[in-house]
């Protein structure tokens, strides 16, 4: 379990986050929403491990995360963050070969056809040859999320947990790998196990693919539980300021439609 108890962060006097009470659990995706400057980002932050509480605490599995050794959190954690530039003239490929940099001390068989594996999964193994800072935004969102992928790849010894922490996956996106990667997040949660946490802005994906939705506004938190059950016009209408109608598509898949 990746668990926060009272935890805040500040930047100089402002709190950015404060007294997040929070139990996020594996195989599960949990989506976190909010306006704009509510802290979702500073949240993701203290639950990957890159920025230490100025307040409270992080723990995976009753450990603080600042216990953990930086080498193996990068084994059962992988972070996308909102922007993350390279450098150099790194190829497709080498940019996903990244996500094996943990495992160097004890590789997999099969290093090689993880990183294809990752490649595909998430639609851009036919780029794989291309200098990375020649593709388009949402070409790199695609590959650094297969990075991701090929980090957390296979199920670690003794069954510890597997995280996958997203900031914005589809902000970058056409309509169609929005859908993509979303479905490819869950199916890692659900079919394997993974505790996926995703900071997400369009309310209706978070709807249709999330388990659960942890809703900020101004550094506190809102609601937390299923989405459909927090995800209510009425919430919508007092953290956003918007108003919506909620509505059952065919397949029975909540929705909202803003007026």
């Amino acid at each position: 379990m990746l668990r926060c108890r009272e935890a805040g962060a500040r930047a100089g006097r402002k709190a950015l986050v404060s007294g997040v009470n929070l139990a996020l659990q594996p195989g599960r995706l949990t989506a976190i929403v909010g306006p704009n400057g509510a802290g979702k980002s500073t949240l993701l932050s203290l639950l990957s491990g890159q920025r230490r509480p100025d307040a409270g605490e992080v723990r995976l599995d009753g450990t603080s995360l600042a216990a953990h050794a930086p080498a193996d959190l990068a084994l059962r954690r992988a972070v996308v963050p909102q922007e993350s530039a390279v450098a150099f003239d790194f190829t497709v490929r080498e940019v996903a070969e990244l996500g094996r940099f943990p495992h160097r001390r004890r590789p997999s068989r099969d290093e090689a056809g993880i990183v294809a594996q990752a490649l595909e999964a998430t639609t851009v193994a036919a780029l794989a040859g291309r200098i990375f800072n020649t593709l388009s935004g949402g070409e790199k969102a695609r590959v650094h999320l297969a990075r991701a992928l090929a980090q957390l790849w296979e199920p670690l010894p003794g069954g510890a947990t597997r995280w996958l922490l997203l900031d914005e996956p589809t902000a970058a996106l056409d309509l169609a790998h929005q859908h993509q990667a979303m479905r490819l997040v869950r199916r890692w949660a659900h079919g394997q196990g993974v505790g996926v946490v995703a900071v997400l802005h369009d309310l209706n994906l978070a709807l249709r693919y999330a388990d659960d939705v942890l809703v900020l506004a101004g550094g506190q938190v809102r609601s937390n539980g299923p989405a459909a059950e927090v995800l209510t016009p009425e919430l919508i209408g007092d953290a956003w300021g918007v108003h919506c109608q909620a509505i059952t598509s065919e397949g029975g898949v909540p929705q909202c439609v803003f007026a």
